[in-house]
């Protein structure tokens, strides 16, 4: 991996390359129009903010450093390759062997700790219509990047003093001896944007991991680039399901917001933002170590 630059933080230099890579890739582009991938082209408010981010960003990406280790072709991959990238980083903060994976199949969450029952639910409902009426499929859960925490052998936990032994802790899935199967430590959700009800699936499949746990609950997240407050608030606002929402480009979106004449907009933006509701993409890897 490229050095980053002296004097640079390592998460400025990687926000940077989250930029470079989703405009390389041509998420982030604007049209022959001018109106910019993540606008809504019949929204005057959607236009403004949208190009008031793409401005900004494409400025600060130009010679970006890391974008070639976030080189995807679709957002999800760039989130968990940024993702990747970051959470090394953190490791002194957050010890463990964490891994960053693609959510794949609606059960991939079945091969962790916590959902591992849900390998035997989805066995049942197969094979039985009744049962599969009555329970329906709010079980099944996709998220687009987990982050994943595997075990951790007895030696390890017992490197600085005799923690564990033979007698007790015999069912913590943390140690190795007793599961082989890795703690879901976070489930991201990627919304480019928020133009139909399809985002709301985000706050669905978070009940449904509340719901359906057998122990710890992950860190529960949604990553966008939605740029009109209003619709981030039908994700942001509220509490019970979603950790917090977070934006590709937050603070240009609050500079952009700011220099027009939208200043409801401006006002849910602060409230969501100082609600602990609304964060940049930079904070998500630290936000994860906790």
């Amino acid at each position: 991996m490229s050095e980053v630059q002296s004097g640079t933080a390592f998460i400025t230099e990687a926000r940077r390359s989250f930029h470079a890579a989703l405009i390389a890739n041509g998420a982030l582009a604007t049209s022959d129009t001018g109106v910019p991938s993540i606008a809504d082209g019949s929204s005057a408010s959607s236009v403004a903010f949208a190009s008031g981010i793409m401005e900004q960003v494409a400025k600060e990406a130009v010679g970006a450093r890391l974008a070639g280790q976030m080189a995807g072709n679709k957002f999800e991959i760039v989130v968990g390759e940024y993702l990747e990238e970051t959470l090394p980083k953190l490791k002194h903060i957050r010890p463990g062997k964490f891994q960053v994976a693609k959510g794949g199949t609606r059960l991939a969450i079945a091969a962790c700790e916590q959902y591992f029952h849900l390998s035997s639910l989805a066995e049942a409902v197969s094979t039985n219509a009744d049962l599969a009426v009555a329970i329906g499929m709010d079980y099944l859960i996709k998220p687009d990047v987990m982050v994943l925490r595997h075990p951790e052998p007895d030696e390890i936990i017992n490197s600085s003093e005799l923690v564990v032994d033979d007698q007790h802790a015999s069912l913590a899935g943390i140690r190795s001896v007793n599961s082989s199967l890795p703690l879901l430590h976070a489930s991201v959700s990627c919304k480019w944007t928020m133009r139909s009800d399809r985002a709301q699936n985000a706050r669905s499949e978070a009940l449904n991991l509340v719901r359906n746990r057998k122990g710890r609950l992950p860190h529960i997240v949604v990553v966008t680039g939605e740029p009109t407050p209003g619709r981030l608030a039908s994700l942001a606002l509220g509490t019970g399901d979603i950790d917090c929402v977070y934006h590709i480009a937050l603070n240009e979106l609050r500079e952009a917001v700011a220099a027009t004449k939208y200043t409801d907009s401006a006002e849910l933006l602060n409230m969501m933002i100082e609600g602990r509701r609304l964060r940049d993409i930079a904070d998500l890897p630290l936000d994860l170590a906790t």
